[in-house]
C-alpha cells in the first residue's frame, strides 16, 4: 500500500466535520503562504516606491550636474607644458618665500615650509583654474599655524 493510498483511506475514515476542518486549515495555510510570499513583499515595494523614486531622481540630478561640470572642464582649452608651468609659478607667488619649486621633465614639485592655509587654498584653486592642473601627489602635514610638505603636479606633454 502506497502512501497516497494510505492517505486516501485515512481521509475516507475521517468524519465530514474533520474533513471540513482539514480543508479549512489547508486553505488558511495556503492563504497565509500566499500573503507572506507574494502579496506582502509586493505591497512593501509599492509603498516604498515613491520614496525610492525621489532618491533616484535626486541621484540622477547630482550625476547630471557632475556630468555637466566634467564636460565644462573638458571644454577648457588645454595648455602646453610651458604655459602650465608659468601659470603654476604665477599661482605660487602668494606663498612667497615659503615655497620652493623644482621642475624635472614633466613634473613640477612645490615644497612648502609653514605655508598659510588660506594662501595654500588660493594656490590650489588658481592651479586648477589657470593651469588646469591638480596635484598628482600631496604630502602635507600641519606644523603650527602653517603647512609643510610637497605638492607634485604632472605637466602636460610638450
Amino acid at each position: 500500500m502506497s502512501r497516497l493510498d494510505a492517505l486516501r483511506a485515512s481521509w475516507q475514515r475521517a468524519s465530514r466535520r474533520e474533513q471540513r476542518s482539514l480543508v479549512l486549515a489547508a486553505v488558511v495555510v495556503g492563504l497565509a503562504l500566499l500573503w507572506w510570499l507574494a502579496l506582502a513583499p509586493a505591497l512593501n515595494v509599492w509603498r516604498s516606491a515613491p520614496t525610492q523614486h525621489q532618491q533616484i531622481d535626486a541621484q540622477l540630478q547630482q550625476m547630471l550636474g557632475l556630468q555637466a561640470q566634467a564636460r565644462a572642464l573638458q571644454a577648457l582649452p588645454t595648455l602646453d607644458a610651458a604655459a602650465a608651468r608659468r601659470a603654476l609659478e604665477a599661482a605660487l607667488k602668494p606663498l612667497g618665500t615659503r615655497v620652493q619649486v623644482v621642475t624635472q621633465l614633466d613634473r613640477l614639485t612645490a615644497t612648502l615650509k609653514g605655508a598659510d592655509a588660506q594662501a595654500l587654498a588660493q594656490f590650489l584653486s588658481a592651479a586648477r583654474q589657470n593651469a588646469h592642473l591638480v596635484p598628482t601627489e600631496a604630502h602635507l602635514k600641519r606644523v603650527g599655524a602653517g603647512w609643510d610638505g610637497a605638492l607634485v603636479f604632472t605637466l602636460p606633454a610638450q
